[in-house]
């Protein structure tokens, strides 16, 4: 797997013709490998911009390009071929097994009712080992914890092998080392990825690059150490955002307090 440069010009979103516009033109340009975290307060926008880029819903106006090519101009199964995702929302269980839900990540790469290959499977095999889920794979998916689950689907969208990863809120539900698993994941993968975040130490910490959106407009774009300024964030956030270096890594950290009145 490899990354591709993904490029978002001047999109916007509205449910319906005259209904208030939800995200406002936005534009940006995420280079092949590297990380975005796209940050903002509940209701900024960041789930509306990441369903344009895993081709939930098409773009009001604008384009989402990878390596050039709208997703939305090219047929759906070279698309899943290009963009995964993991969404917030737990996949339903349909009495599947782990090792059958990381397989459908394989179906993007099938003709017509094709079983997935040898090639398939050695595919399959090695994300199962990538997530820690091979002593799962034969559970039934509904049986699994909220963290176990979103384990499983973090493997069945790398299965797809995609060159660009959306991933929205991927350490929801997971417990302390299992989310230190998944952003040591994100931050080797060889891939371009999207990643919605409410913690903004993360963001900065695992991130090349930081979009920040309020209320459907971005607000900035940029590195983690110009854009996420004790004003911007105390702004956006309508907190009180303070910039302290620990020692001994030396790293910026942001630490937040009510507003005094």
């Amino acid at each position: 797997m490899s990354g591709a440069v993904l490029t978002v010009d001047n999109v916007t979103w509205r449910p319906r013709k005259k209904a208030p516009v939800i995200l406002h033109p936005t534009t940006f340009t995420v280079g092949a490998g590297r990380v975005l975290g796209v940050v903002g307060p509940n209701g900024a926008g960041k789930s509306t911009l990441l369903r344009l880029l895993y081709r939930f819903q098409a773009p009001t106006s604008g384009s989402v390009q990878v390596d050039g090519q709208d997703i939305w101009t090219m047929p759906a199964r070279h698309a899943a071929q290009s963009v995964a995702a993991v969404l917030q929302e737990q996949a339903a269980a349909f009495g599947l097994s782990v090792r059958e839900i990381v397989a459908l990540g394989r179906s993007p790469h099938l003709t017509g009712m094709a079983r997935p290959g040898p090639s398939d499977q050695g595919i399959i095999d090695g994300m199962l080992d990538l997530m820690d889920l091979g002593s799962l794979a034969h559970r039934d998916f509904g049986t699994l914890s909220g963290g176990e689950r979103q384990r499983v689907m973090v493997a069945r969208a790398l299965t797809q092998q995609p060159k660009v990863l959306v991933l929205d809120e991927p350490t929801n539900h997971l417990d302390i080392r299992h989310e230190l698993e998944v952003l040591a994941l994100i931050k080797q993968l060889d891939l371009t990825i999207v990643v919605s975040l409410h913690d903004l130490n993360m963001a900065a910490n695992i991130c090349d690059d930081i979009l920040i959106l309020e209320d459907g407009h971005a607000r900035g774009f940029g590195a983690p150490d110009d854009l996420l300024t004790e004003p911007l964030v105390s702004n956006t956030f309508r907190v009180d955002a303070r910039r302290e270096r620990l020692a001994p890594s030396d790293k910026n950290h942001l630490s937040f307090h009510l507003p005094t009145t």
